[in-house]
């Protein structure tokens, strides 16, 4: 009723259906070029290449700086004579137990922390002692402990990841929800299953977080060490290979090197840890 007190009278206003609009408006061929990720990636890596190979030439010393196209020939020489895959596997093979025991002590730690003060105390008190302590600074007590050979490098590898990633899931760990531990409590859950049922999945995205820290700490650690230890004991990965093309003044070998730590840094990054993110976090709707 009208404030007169006059009834208005209801009534429709019929639109006419729009069956010409398009639902959706097609982008340019630029735009939608764009919009891939790997391309914008790829056009940076190419400036950067350019610009390298710019300078290279600009500067017109090998042995200071090598070009572009003078790294990548040295690069295919490596693959093609089988050296450079040999350091490679050397080193991956060496970072694979480091890292793989650092997991499983970290894993423990944190086990140990979310259970009893007893193991809080101790997590807290040892992160804060070896956390900020360098890996490579305890390489000269690992090669006197444990001499020339592979356990020195695990036993630098193995700080390196430890205390990042302990640090990491015990954060992750804390931040679970209380709902979801009155739910596992309610299912009887207890000890190691509680912290696989409930805290792990919880705590993923800050567990991939440590594991990313953790293996990019390993890989840095191990070629710093390599440098080190392949001079004392003649052999050695990737590091020793850089260290030895050093040497004998073949910088486009070193670079050559060098590519190869970034690329299997990329590799690790896209294929290992960010399909595992794709799989797990990211399919539960825990990380965008």
């Amino acid at each position: 009723m009208s404030v007169s007190g006059i009834r208005r009278e209801e009534y429709e206003i019929a639109l006419a259906p729009l069956d010409n609009l398009p639902l959706e408006r097609e982008l340019p061929l630029h735009q939608r070029i764009w919009q891939q990720g790997w391309l914008r990636k790829l056009a940076i890596l190419a400036l950067l290449a350019l610009v390298w190979e710019l300078v290279a030439r600009y500067q017109a010393n090998d042995l200071l700086l090598p070009g572009f196209l003078q790294t990548l020939r040295a690069f295919a020489g490596g693959l093609a004579s089988g050296e450079l895959l040999q350091k490679v596997a050397i080193s991956l093979a060496v970072l694979v137990k480091g890292y793989l025991i650092g997991i499983v002590l970290a894993f423990l730690l944190t086990t140990l922390a979310v259970s009893t003060q007893l193991g809080r105390d101790l997590l807290s008190s040892l992160t804060a002692m070896f956390n900020p302590l360098p890996a490579i600074a305890l390489l000269p007590l690992a090669l006197l402990w444990f001499g020339l050979g592979e356990n020195s490098l695990i036993f630098v590898l193995v700080h390196s990841v430890l205390w990042a990633l302990a640090l990491n899931t015990y954060a992750g760990f804390l931040g679970v929800s209380e709902t979801l531990r009155m739910a596992g409590r309610n299912y009887g859950l207890k000890g190691l299953r509680f912290v696989l049922h409930i805290l792990i999945p919880a705590a993923l995205p800050s567990i991939l977080a440590g594991l990313k820290i953790g293996w990019a700490f390993a890989w840095r650690t191990l070629i710093a060490a390599e440098l080190v230890f392949g001079a004392t004991s003649g052999k050695g990965g990737l590091g020793w290979y850089i260290f030895q093309n050093r040497n004998e003044l073949y910088t486009d070998k070193v670079f050559a090197g060098l590519i190869a730590v970034i690329l299997i840094g990329l590799l690790v990054e896209y294929l290992v840890f960010a399909s595992l993110e794709r799989v797990t976090v990211k399919r539960w709707g825990m990380q965008r």
